[in-house]
């Protein structure tokens, strides 16, 4: 969760889908908002897969009938946290939204916001990347039975690329609850791009890797791909196995959404929820978003809140039981 970001490869999105986009948002329900645009804070630098995707978000409802607009602001720093408290703090009156996945209880762990999840009122879940347990070529085993073994017989020894109390730390850090294991933790300080380098000239020997590595590494032997962690394996790597099949009841995403001040009146969360929806169902965007190893996933405002309550019991009760952070 990062913060460790998995990255889109493209940004470019054709102007015909874009405007599909614009013709698949739905009407919401009117409300009275004191703006005619407001500002959707992405807590990263522009050209990462958080802000492509929201951009692509943007230009779907500046394309539609909504009659609030809506402006991606990045505003990128202390690992997401930066932005989280410009949002934190913002009028509870729907003109500041808050694009958030996991960072935020990572944040709150690690101490650089004094709020979770819970001091905003969330609004939709709208996609999820799910995580591959990766590893180097070089390593000597083939697959996650026999590098949990390894693991155990050398706990804390196998290099694994992280970024240091990030969400691809906590990855690990879960994965190790469930199993019994410990790693030695490489800190990198980019995201997934930076560890897959780390795998393929054995800087590491695990580590998360993405989508594209995992389609089109693999076959030449530079990098294994153990697992996903997802509730179901993938169209594009359909021979590798989720956690849950090979018996470890986890899965781990970068989850992205939309969040508001807490405070916001229900009239307007809802509103908001249903105009996010609008892109989530058109085709041509879920299917730009596969072939990037990203499925749109749309949760409306209830759902997204249990969503929230039981992930982000998992990352706490981890810290607790390493004593990380305000844990400590």
């Amino acid at each position: 969760m990062k913060t460790i970001t998995s990255r889109i490869k493209s940004a470019t999105v054709s102007a015909a889908m874009i405007a599909g986009l614009g013709l698949a948002a739905a009407p919401a329900a009117a409300v009275d908002l004191p703006c005619d645009t407001a500002q959707l804070i992405v807590p990263w630098g522009p050209g990462g897969g958080t802000s492509v995707i929201f951009g692509i978000f943007e230009q779907a409802i500046q394309n539609s009938d909504a009659a609030t607009k809506i402006k991606v602001v990045t505003m990128p720093g202390q690992g997401g946290g930066l932005g989280a408290k410009e949002a934190y703090a913002a009028k509870p009156d729907g003109c500041t939204l808050f694009a958030i996945h996991q960072h935020l209880p990572v944040n709150y762990i690690n101490g650089v916001t004094d709020f979770n999840w819970d001091g905003f009122e969330a609004v939709a879940m709208l996609t999820d990347t799910p995580e591959i347990i990766g590893a180097g070529g070089h390593v000597p085993y083939d697959d996650l039975e026999s590098m949990l073994a390894a693991a155990k017989a050398d706990p804390g020894k196998i290099p694994t690329g992280v970024s240091m109390g990030a969400t691809s730390h906590f990855l690990w850090i879960i994965l190790g609850s469930k199993t019994g294991t410990d790693f030695a933790y490489v800190p990198f300080q980019g995201g997934t791009a930076e560890r897959v380098t780390g795998l393929l000239n054995g800087t590491i020997d695990l580590g998360g890797i993405n989508m594209a590595a995992a389609r089109t590494q693999r076959g030449d032997g530079n990098l294994k791909a153990f697992a996903i962690a997802a509730n179901e394996r993938s169209d594009l790597i359909p021979d590798v196995p989720t956690l849950k099949e090979l018996g470890i009841d986890m899965t781990f995403s970068l989850t992205r959404g939309v969040m508001l001040p807490k405070g916001t009146p229900r009239e307007i969360v809802d509103y908001w929820a249903e105009i996010f929806k609008g892109p989530t169902e058109d085709a041509e965007f879920v299917a730009a978003q596969a072939a990037k190893g990203t499925s749109v996933v749309f949760l409306g405002p209830d759902d997204y809140t249990k969503w929230w309550e039981a992930t982000s019991a998992d990352f706490v009760n981890a810290a607790k039981e390493l004593k990380m952070g305000r844990f400590q």
